[in-house]
């Protein structure tokens, strides 16, 4: 920590006079101006940061494309249009949208449609699909290995992420015990990743904190540190992306992978009037959702929602595509993986990548004044 020292040693008298002819009121403007000076040249810095990643992937890029004698025309980038980001601050390349099968396979949709839905997201350029040991008791797991084979994709073209927890009924089947996933957390997730059973690890609803400890129990001794949480983030869920992750993203390089960009269906429209026969909130072991739906809060969120539709229509999207952009545009977000239980929806959930480009700053505090529930970061604290 550097300190600023202030003294009179040096100072000549007639400077010190004027010194003291300050008014509180100057200094506290003095101070202000301060401050927005030390932010703009953070601001300056982490852009020309960017930059220079920027510069650095693209000679890269083209010296990969020169020595494999291949074309920028060749790359899935420029084919499918699809946005690729560092998973973190790793080497780890992902799709800015990935494909989640939580609820969805082996549950809600039949494994023809799950093969649907994978064939239209690799085809467009996704190579990150999510799942865990606990969807539909494991069934999630074994489809969506089961598709990858039988479509014939190239393993090294796939980011496959799962989670681990809940896995079965005895107590040696869940937790995060080295009997159940030979790991206690850190120590064993490097021994899993230096056996090859996997490439990275991250964590799923940790809390800052924990995940920090973590960081520092693996510099300590010397193991292989989380890069990544997987967390709830959408337009009514903000405050752990926002305000609590940034700092360790800028800091240790954890990056976010969000899940829920629509707030389970809630943005989606589908629950306008009511709850569908069809929909996820109707399906037995979901009442939690039905309830926030028709709770007073669902309501209202409903209400906001409607405030937007004007966006919505200047900016020639639906609402979905309006709000999973909405998540693209922060720059911690490594990943933000959806949810669809037909062919048409995942289609139109891959168009807010064209959204995202529209989002000005103008049109996100547009945003943000519409719902109200912006959260204060840690420097809106201090001032």
């Amino acid at each position: 920590m550097l300190a600023a020292r202030t003294g009179s040693s040096g100072t000549k008298p007639d400077e010190i006079s004027k010194l003291r002819k300050y008014s509180l009121n100057s200094l506290n403007k003095e101070r202000r101006k301060f401050s927005l000076d030390i932010r703009n040249r953070t601001a300056i810095q982490i852009r020309q940061r960017f930059q220079r990643l920027a510069i650095v992937r693209a000679l890269e890029t083209n010296q990969y494309l020169k020595e494999y004698d291949l074309s920028l025309e060749d790359t899935v980038a420029y084919q499918t249009g699809m946005v690729y980001r560092n998973l973190g601050k790793s080497g780890l390349r992902v799709s800015c949208l990935g494909l989640g099968t939580w609820v969805t396979f082996g549950g809600q949709i039949s494994d023809e449609v799950a093969e649907q839905l994978m064939t239209i997201a690799y085809e467009h350029g996704i190579n990150l699909f999510d799942t865990a040991e606990v969807y539909a008791a494991g069934k999630a797991e074994v489809i969506l290995g089961n598709i990858i084979k039988k479509k014939g994709w190239r393993r090294s073209s796939l980011v496959i992420t799962t989670k681990l927890y809940w896995g079965g009924k005895a107590e040696t089947e869940r937790g995060l015990s080295r009997k159940h996933i030979i790991e206690e957390i850190v120590r064993a997730m490097t021994y899993v990743i230096n056996q090859g059973m996997a490439m990275y690890w991250g964590t799923s609803r940790w809390s800052a904190m924990e995940i920090m400890e973590a960081y520092s129990v693996a510099r300590q001794f010397n193991l292989i540190p989380p890069i990544c949480e997987q967390a709830e983030y959408h337009i009514f869920q903000r405050e752990k992306i926002e305000v609590q992750l940034p700092e360790l993203y800028h800091k240790i390089g954890v990056g976010a992978m969000t899940w829920s960009p629509l707030a389970c269906g809630i943005i989606s429209g589908k629950y306008d009037i009511g709850v569908p026969d069809s929909s996820r909130a109707s399906l037995k072991c979901y009442q939690w959702l039905k309830d926030k739906i028709i709770s007073e809060e669902g309501r209202r969120q409903q209400a906001k929602l409607k405030d937007l539709t004007p966006i919505v229509e200047r900016l020639s999207c639906t609402l979905p595509q309006l709000a999973i952009a909405w998540c693209l545009r922060n720059e911690g977000v490594s990943s933000v993986l959806l949810g669809a239980s037909n062919t048409e929806q995942l289609t139109e959930n891959l168009g807010a990548i064209q959204v995202l480009s529209k989002l000005t700053s103008q049109i996100v505090n547009e945003i943000d004044s519409i719902l109200g529930n912006k959260p204060l970061s840690k420097k809106d604290y201090r001032s």
